[in-house]
């Protein structure tokens, strides 16, 4: 049965790759000599819930709604021929192919708290079959998202994106493609802004917000990242969001409608974003976590922080109004609150500390 239009059996190899099990084979009723995982394959499995099955020899993984048992590290010496046809026949934990493996839910064997997506949440484990791959791909497709984001990214991008995602994957389009046509549209957005093109400038750069979101999902679910996209998408996303707003102030004077300290305010919104982001690595380094993620409210407010998709939410409202130049100058002053905001925390957690150990709220 296919999911994200690749064979549900692809779709488990690459995540046993991921689990470094480099020999992934389908059952042919012999067994290498050592240890060996045996799954399903019309189940997929969320990546960290392979990882942690290959982490742990002699665990017989239950389905959690039925208790039923769908994979199993058996440990060097074990007799697989047994075991494999239990599991095929969908035969309860109890059976005897079963004795001596160690039943084990998905929450024993991988963290409810995703440290990388900065999100809490149970491992997906999921029945596919031709009644149910929409609802598997929308569960993988939730399961890729960040849990601590912008607003936009959060809750207006998810429903469209996972259609486009679904047609990338379907066309053959990898993440890489899409973060290049974010990269172009990148610049068309730079030129529009810089020349006064408010409309279509904020339409390129909207949509380049968009891919951003796509392209990562896409890599996610297929199970197709790596360090080179990784870097590409992340430096991307790092690099370009202040000299947008530069060029906003640029395109101001081109529109006719200079602001009266230009360099001043150009000052605020590029070193601010900056200093913003040298706030949040200060944090990392001296506390181990992300600002962001320290306590509920940190997370609430990074739906509203000035990065790229706030503030381009703040520039579309004024330009809306026919005030791009105020759009600006709210932008600033959003960016100087979000940096004072941010040393307050900084200092909040150290005094903190002080008293017991920083822990993520989203650790539980």
């Amino acid at each position: 049965m296919p999911v994200w239009s690749m064979p549900g059996s692809e779709l488990l190899r690459r995540a046993l790759i991921r689990a470094g099990v480099a020999d992934a084979a389908p059952w042919a009723g012999d067994a290498p000599a050592g240890a060996l995982l045996l799954l399903r394959a019309d189940q997929v499995y969320d990546a960290s819930l392979v990882k942690g099955l290959a982490g742990r020899p002699g665990a017989l993984l239950l389905r959690p709604e039925d208790g039923l048992p769908v994979a199993a590290h058996l440990p060097a010496g074990a007799e697989a021929a047994p075991v494999a046809a239990a599991l095929l026949a969908g035969r309860p934990a109890g059976d005897p192919a079963f004795a001596g493996l160690v039943p084990a839910r998905p929450t024993d064997l991988a963290d409810l708290y995703n440290k990388a997506l900065r999100k809490r949440g149970n491992p997906y484990l999921l029945r596919l079959n031709a009644g149910t791959r929409g609802a598997v791909e929308w569960e993988m497709f939730g399961g890729s998202y960040k849990g601590v984001t912008d607003a936009i990214t959060k809750h207006v991008w998810p429903r469209p994106a996972f259609q486009v995602v679904r047609a990338c994957a379907a066309l053959g389009i990898t993440p890489n493609m899409v973060t290049f046509a974010s990269l172009i549209l990148v610049f068309v957005a730079l030129w529009l802004f810089a020349i006064g093109s408010w409309w279509p400038g904020l339409l390129a750069a909207w949509v380049m917000t968009f891919l951003d979101t796509v392209d990562g999902k896409l890599a996610r679910v297929t199970l197709t990242s790596t360090p080179l996209g990784n870097v590409f998408d992340h430096a991307i996303d790092l690099i370009h969001p202040p000299f947008w707003w530069l060029a906003w102030i640029l395109g101001l004077s081109a529109a006719g409608m200079p602001l009266a300290y230009p360099v001043t305010v150009g000052v605020i919104v590029f070193g601010g974003y900056v200093a913003q982001r040298l706030q949040e690595g200060l944090f990392l380094g001296l506390y181990r976590m992300e600002i962001h993620v320290w306590r509920r409210f940190d997370s609430f407010f990074r739906l509203w922080i000035a990065r790229r998709n706030p503030n381009l939410l703040i520039l579309s409202v004024f330009t809306l109004f026919g005030r791009p130049d105020w759009g600006m100058l709210a932008l600033a002053a959003w960016t100087v609150f979000g940096c004072l905001e941010q040393v307050v925390v900084t200092v909040q957690a150290g005094l903190a500390r002080r008293r017991a150990p920083l822990r993520s709220w989203l650790e539980g």
